[in-house]
C-alpha cells in the first residue's frame, strides 16, 4: 500500500503524540519509510528514541544540522518526501505555516516540500472553536493542505467537545488513500459483505463462516482509488472503512432490500457476502426447548440477490464470489452464466491460505469469454486492488 514510500512524520507538542507512536507503526506495517520530526515541545511528551527505534531512522530535532556533510536538513527531507504528515498538529503549528512563519524544523522543512501535506489536528475545543484558529485552518485548506478532522470526546484537559485526534487507524488510512491511484475518481462502487443470519427462534440461527473480510478489503481499496462507496455488511467483527457509507444488515431479505434500493447508483457492483440460501419457513417466537425427540426444521428459498442484479444491470460492471468445496471452475463458470456476470472470484475454501476468517486468499478469476486468471496466493486487501484493476479493464474494454 505504501511499499517504498518516504513519508516525513512531524510530531508537535501535544498529549495526542502518544497516539503518532502508533501511527508510526501502522506506516512502517504499509511499508512505508518514515523519518520523523519532532518539535522541541513533543520531545516533552514522547521521547526521541521511541520514534527512532519504530522508525529505524534518527530522529530529526534541530534545524542547522546537516544530516549528511552536504546535505542541509529542512531541505534534504523535504525533497525525499513522498508524503509530509503531520500528527498531532497544534493550533500553534497550523498558525504558524499558514502565516508562513518557519521558525524551526518542522515549519521550515513543511515549507520547503513539494510533497502532498496531510495534518491531524489535536486541540482543546475552545482552541479549535475559534475564529483565528478555523481563518487559519481555512488558509491552509485552500493551499491544497488534506486535513484528517478531530473527533468529539473526551480532551486531556478534562473538556468534552471537538478537538481529539483521530484515531491512528483512521489516519493511516487517509495517508494511503492520498497516494493511491484516483482511477476510481467519479465512479460508485456498491459492495456486499459478510454473512446472513436467518432466525430459528430468538437465540438461534442458520449462517455461515464469513468474515466479511474480502468485501471489507475491496470497499478500503475502492475508496482509496476514489471510488464513492457503499458497502451492505451483513454481521461481522469489524469496523466501518474509513468514509465508506456502511449499510448493517442481518438476513438475506434485509440485504436484497439495501442493495436492490441502491444498485442504480453504481457502476460497479462487487457481491462479495455470503448469502444464505435458505432461511426458516416459521421463527419461533420463543426460545425452542430441547427434547428427546429430533427437531425438524423446514426450509424456504433466500430470494438470489447476485441473479436479479445480474438480470437486471444496465450498464454496470456486476462481480460475483464463488465459495466452492469441489469442481472449483465448473461450478464457477456455471454461476458465472446463469447469473449474468460479468467475472467471477472463486475459491476453494479447503485450499490451505484461502477461506472464511483468514487474512490470505487463493482464488481463481473466471471471465465470460472464457479466460481464467490465476493470480496465486495474496493477502486480502493486496487481492481486492488486483481485482479492481481486472474490473477497470473489463470497463475500458466494454466502452472501446
Amino acid at each position: 500500500m505504501l511499499k517504498g514510500k518516504i513519508v516525513i512524520l512531524g510530531v508537535t507538542g501535544g498529549i495526542a503524540a502518544y497516539k503518532a507512536v502508533e501511527l508510526l507503526r501502522l506506516l512502517t506495517k504499509a511499508g512505508a519509510v518514515v523519518h520523523v520530526i519532532m518539535t522541541k515541545a513533543a520531545t516533552e511528551f514522547v521521547a526521541p528514541l521511541t520514534f527512532q527505534t519504530l522508525s529505524g531512522n534518527p530522529v530529526h530535532l534541530e534545524l542547522f544540522n546537516l544530516i549528511s556533510e552536504q546535505e542541509i536538513g529542512h531541505i534534504s527531507l523535504a525533497d525525499r518526501a513522498d508524503l509530509f504528515l503531520v500528527a498531532p498538529a497544534t493550533a500553534n503549528f497550523i498558525g504558524k505555516v499558514a502565516n508562513g512563519i518557519a521558525d524551526d524544523l518542522l515549519t521550515t522543512t513543511i515549507m520547503a516540500t513539494k510533497a502532498p501535506v496531510l495534518i491531524a489536528p489535536a486541540m482543546n475545543c475552545n482552541m479549535f472553536d475559534n475564529p483565528i484558529y478555523q481563518e487559519n485552518e481555512q488558509k491552509l485548506r485552500s493551499s491544497g493542505y488534506r486535513f484528517v478532522d478531530p473527533v468529539t470526546g473526551q480532551l486531556a484537559c478534562g473538556w468534552e467537545g471537538k478537538g481529539k485526534m483521530q484515531e491512528p487507524v483512521v489516519i493511516c488510512e487517509a495517508a494511503i488513500a492520498l497516494l493511491a491511484r484516483q482511477d476510481l475518481a467519479g465512479e460508485t462502487v456498491l459492495v456486499t459483505a459478510g454473512p446472513t443470519r436467518e432466525e430459528i427462534d430468538p437465540v438461534r440461527f442458520v449462517s455461515n463462516h464469513s468474515s466479511g473480510k474480502m468485501g471489507y478489503a475491496i470497499a478500503r481499496a475502492a475508496r482509496r482509488r476514489g471510488a464513492k462507496v457503499i458497502l451492505v455488511s451483513g454481521p461481522v467483527c469489524l469496523e466501518s472503512p474509513y468514509g465508506v457509507e456502511t449499510v448493517r444488515v442481518k438476513t438475506a431479505v434485509e440485504m436484497r432490500d439495501a442493495v436492490m434500493s441502491r444498485v442504480a447508483e453504481a457502476g460497479i457492483v462487487v457481491k462479495s457476502a455470503a448469502v444464505a440460501d435458505y432461511r426458516p419457513v416459521k421463527r419461533a417466537g420463543s426460545k425452542i426447548k430441547k427434547s428427546d425427540g429430533a427437531l425438524s426444521i423446514e426450509l424456504e428459498k433466500n430470494p438470489d440477490i447476485l441473479a436479479e442484479i445480474g438480470q437486471s444491470k444496465q450498464g454496470a460492471i456486476v462481480v460475483g464470489f464463488a465459495a466452492e468445496t469441489d469442481d472449483l471452475l465448473a461450478n464457477a463458470g456455471k454461476k458465472l452464466e446463469k447469473k449474468n456476470l460479468d467475472m467471477i472470484v472463486a475459491n476453494d475454501i479447503g485450499e490451505p491460505g484461502a477461506g472464511f476468517d483468514l487474512d490470505t486468499n487463493i482464488v481463481r478469476i473466471l471471465y465470460r469469454d472464457g479466460r481464467v486468471e490465476e493470480p496465486g496466493i495474496m493477502s486480502k486487501d493486496n487481492l481486492a486492488d488486483f481485482i479492481i484493476d481486472r474490473i477497470l479493464l473489463l470497463k475500458s474494454r466494454s466502452s472501446d
